[in-house]
């Protein structure tokens, strides 16, 4: 009898599967487009006193972007006001969309990979998964990875798309 052979087991793969890295719920929005008058003024002293009044727990834990979706000339003191508010609530506090904080958030865990267990190894970027990987955690991943690695792959160990090896 023939004994099968596992030569991705064999090969000294080691796969990094990106997903921890995504922040999922963990990203919350504060707009200010609800303060405003008529979605287009921002009064001072209608906003300050709506801010004790509003639900800063709901950021409680959270990456906070605050933005404001409407089309108005916001002055820099109404952000600042929302951060004093939410800097005892929300993990952190991002000027900008969800998205750019989200980007954010996945470039600094990922710069925070220690790259030692990956020194002078084959390694795998999982492209398949649950999660949606955003394209910038492989660029960032990437650009973290390729000082250090042997090589870097991108799929499954089984089927890679081989994007750099040391020379």
């Amino acid at each position: 009898m023939e004994t099968i052979v596992n030569k991705v087991a064999e090969s000294g793969i080691v796969t990094l599967d990106l997903a921890p890295f995504i922040p999922v719920d963990s990203i919350a929005t504060f707009d200010l487009k609800p303060f405003l008058f008529r979605e287009m003024i921002l009064k001072e002293k209608d906003y300050r006193a709506a801010l004790p009044e509003f639900d800063w727990q709901q950021f409680l834990g959270k990456h906070v972007a605050i933005c404001c979706t409407a089309d108005a000339i916001v002055p820099v003191w109404a952000y600042m006001l929302a951060v004093s508010y939410l800097q005892n609530t929300a993990a952190s506090v991002y000027f900008g969309t969800p998205a750019e904080l989200q980007k954010l958030i996945i470039e600094k865990q990922i710069a925070a990979i220690d790259t030692t267990e990956y020194a002078d190894k084959r390694v795998v970027l999982k492209g398949c998964g649950d999660t949606e990987i955003p394209e910038a955690a492989y660029v960032a991943a990437s650009q973290h990875l390729l000082p250090v690695v042997k090589s870097l792959m991108y799929g499954e160990p089984c089927s890679t798309v081989p994007i750099y090896k040391r020379k």
